[in-house]
């Protein structure tokens, strides 16, 4: 067995709209934790006893949820002009957030990414993404950093000058396996780098390293060739991940996620978890 000592979740990504669904055949899979998407919470925003039963009848908590400044052509960290609504947005979901008994906000970048960012742009983002996590935090809510590809986040310089530019009490960090290495870092080093502040784990395998980040776009619309696979079909290393995890003492949510399923999203999370269990000897089932 891992010496992991955090918990795995899966991502209701793969399902697509069908969230309902997500839930029950994540519980079936074994997963006892879900990071459902944020529209279907906030569905719920004025019941969140009714959510709440319904993760309960699935035998599922909620790890997470995902903004940040995601979710609209113009919303971007980095754009003064979009600030406010970005708070506002963030605080609505740390609102739901705390109400079902989660704990962290995944902060994604605003997209599509047309150059890189940057000081001054990066600037603004780290006003707009402190005062949003200054107010998440007040609600007992993390707001984690995701570097994502194509979006306003991507290459390690930009990560660097944010997580310094971010105040470390309020703003913490959502490595992500393949958004790291697709933009060529290396994710067991970047979780060393920012070990004081990793709050919660995304787990994604990428088909190839050979594709470059400037590649990827042009791979998306390939259903031979998803950019994303299922675990332990790709070309990452996961080992030294865990390695790195376990060393910084991580205790928190791993959470596994692949985009869209070339099969079903069962069959493609059954995988991933069967990698988990076998390959990485974490646990899922039972837990």
């Amino acid at each position: 067995m891992s010496n992991f000592k955090g918990n795995v979740a899966v991502h209701a990504i793969t399902w697509g709209e069908d969230h309902f669904k997500a839930l029950e055949e994540a519980s079936k899979l074994g997963y006892r934790a879900i990071e459902p998407w944020a529209s279907f919470v906030l569905s719920y925003e004025d019941r969140m006893e009714e959510f709440n039963e319904l993760l309960a009848k699935h035998g599922l908590a909620m790890t997470a949820l995902y903004g940040g400044a995601s979710g609209g052509m113009n919303r971007r960290f980095s754009n003064p002009e979009a600030r406010q609504e970005i708070i506002d947005y963030n605080v609505r979901l740390a609102r739901v957030i705390a109400k079902a008994g989660a704990e962290h906000l995944v902060f994604g970048p605003g997209g599509p990414r047309q150059k890189p960012t940057t000081l001054e742009e990066l600037k603004h983002a780290a006003v707009t993404i402190n005062e949003a996590a200054k107010r998440t935090f007040e609600l007992g809510v993390k707001a984690c950093l995701h570097p994502h590809l194509w979006t306003e986040v991507q290459d390690e310089n930009e990560l660097d000058e944010l997580m310094s530019l971010c105040d470390p009490e309020v703003v913490f960090f959502a490595p992500d396996s393949a958004h790291l290495t697709g933009a060529g870092m290396d994710p067991a080093a970047i979780i060393r780098k920012y070990r004081d502040r990793v709050a919660y784990v995304h787990l994604k395998d990428l088909t190839s390293k050979e594709a470059t980040k400037e590649d990827f776009p042009m791979l998306l619309g390939n259903e031979a060739l998803p950019v994303f696979c299922e675990l332990g079909l790709g070309s990452i290393d996961f080992p030294p991940i865990i390695e790195a995890l376990n060393e910084i003492g991580y205790k928190g949510w791993m959470t596994v996620e692949i985009d869209k399923s070339t099969s079903t999203p069962l069959q493609s999370l059954e995988i991933c978890r069967d990698f988990v269990e076998q390959q990485l000897n974490i646990p899922i089932r039972g837990v």
